[in-house]
């Protein structure tokens, strides 16, 4: 991937939500805002300074680049710990937890990019929920590391594509800034009389 623009990071988490978020994000400019996107900034705002901090035996640093040249990617984690020495990145969520694994494989790539670069195994790391104020550790599985992967790919195939998937027109559609852009219903609606129509041709 050395020949490659890097991927951002939160490319990931876009196409691990909704591939034609992605899309529509990279290759059509779109961006809406709305209350979520808005409680997003604002939470990150709080986060988005660089800074190191000591509580006790832990080393706290806010704002750390990371990057990945096995992986393609770049980034930043809103916070990485350091605990005994062990990187622990932390990702600040203004959401509740997704029943989608969109915010965990963001993570993940997170503590694949701290292994790189630091030389150093990454096991495990944390989503903050600011709603809850509650941490959500999250362990960085062969299963979920495999699913980074498939998404660093995805992505890669859309972009390189520059082909609008099909929306999912599902629950995930509800909480979605883009969903005045995407009419995920209506083109949804086009598609399926469109294979209908195509069908009763053959």
């Amino acid at each position: 991937m050395a020949n490659e623009e890097p991927l951002p990071i939160s490319r990931l988490e876009h196409t691990a939500y909704c591939p034609r978020q992605c899309a529509l994000i990279d290759l059509e400019q779109t961006f809406d805002e709305n209350i979520y996107t808005i409680r997003g900034h604002l939470t990150h705002q709080r986060v988005d300074t660089v800074e190191t901090e000591t509580r006790g035996d832990v080393t706290i640093e806010r704002s750390f680049p990371l990057w990945s040249e096995e992986l393609g990617l770049i980034g930043k984690a809103d916070v990485v710990e350091f605990r005994n020495d062990v990187p622990y990145p932390v990702e600040y969520k203004s959401g509740k937890k997704q029943q989608y694994d969109a915010m965990d494989i963001q993570l993940c790539a997170q503590g694949m990019c701290l292994e790189e670069m630091l030389e150093k195994s990454v096991p495990k790391g944390a989503i903050f929920h600011i709603k809850s104020k509650r941490r959500r550790e999250v362990e960085f599985t062969e299963s979920l590391r495999q699913k980074v992967l498939s998404i660093i790919y995805e992505t890669r195939r859309i972009l390189s594509t520059e082909t609008l998937p099909s929306p999912v027109n599902d629950k995930r559609c509800e909480h979605c800034s883009l969903q005045e852009s995407c009419l995920p219903s209506v083109i949804r609606q086009s598609e399926s009389r469109f294979r209908h129509w195509f069908s009763d041709k053959e």
